[in-house]
């Protein structure tokens, strides 16, 4: 299965992923404005791989001048529906369909990941004024909490990945990883929480790119036996997902 079509898997689930992804917590954009010193007021902002807009939504809170980039039909309708006041374009980060220097910051919420680097960093330069900065950020999974990590490996188990490394990479791998040598980069790590019900739970693991591409009986398969064993291990049906915000915002050097 390629990146590619692990990418467009999320066009069939579009609704699913906007009734159950988790938001972001105040203080990542607090830090975004510190980091990339300016405020998010005023500011212009390409929300790049904007999805249904959790992230775009939160941007034009702050009353930044946003604009979601989205490659997918139907998410980009999502974000539509959602944000009748916010443009939406389709594109992604690999060949973004924006003037030369014409934005003051570039984000990309759980984004990064669909993009080739070597081609989305100079994209990116391309599109910043010369004072812009990219923020680059993902909901990680809190392996610090007993139960997630263990769901996590039940998760990589029976879609056939690799679990991932439960000790996380150091700054200076975080950003080769990101493939942002070269620029000066600033991270910073938060934790956030949501309570939510059993359902919303569930229909939030199965709207990851891992799931969306399995048969309908492989994830059947899954929910319930994850329903099953969720519901011995809480008392009333919601669960307390947390996870760490991993922040990187880039500059020019």
């Amino acid at each position: 299965m390629t990146a590619s079509s692990r990418a467009e898997s999320f066009n069939g689930a579009a609704a699913q992923y906007a009734a159950s992804r988790p938001s972001y917590p105040p203080q990542l954009f607090d830090a975004i404005e510190e980091l990339a010193g300016r405020p998010l007021a005023g500011a212009r902002v390409a929300d790049v791989g904007a999805g249904t807009g959790i992230s775009t939504a939160l941007l034009r809170a702050r009353d930044a001048r946003v604009i979601a980039v989205e490659p997918g039909e139907a998410m980009a309708a999502e974000c539509r529906r959602a944000l009748p006041d916010v443009p939406v374009v389709r594109g992604d980060g690999n060949a973004l369909p924006l003037a030369d220097d014409s934005q003051d910051l570039i984000t990309y919420a759980q984004s990064w990941q669909w993009t080739d680097p070597a081609r989305a960093v100079p994209e990116a330069l391309r599109v910043l004024r010369r004072d812009g900065a990219v923020a680059i950020w993902w909901n990680t999974t809190a392996f610090d909490v007993p139960w997630i990590r263990a769901q996590h490996e039940r998760i990589a188990r029976h879609c056939g990945t690799e679990p991932k490394p439960t000790v996380r990479p150091d700054d200076g791998e975080a950003i080769r990883l990101a493939g942002l040598t070269g620029l000066r980069v600033a991270r910073r790590q938060m934790r956030s929480t949501r309570v939510v019900p059993l359902d919303t739970h569930l229909a939030n693991i199965t709207s990851r790119s891992a799931f969306l591409v399995l048969s309908e009986a492989r994830r059947h398969a899954f929910l319930v036996e994850e329903r099953r064993r969720l519901q011995e291990a809480l008392p009333d049906d919601t669960v307390e997902e947390t996870y760490l915000v991993d922040l990187l915002v880039a500059t020019r050097p």
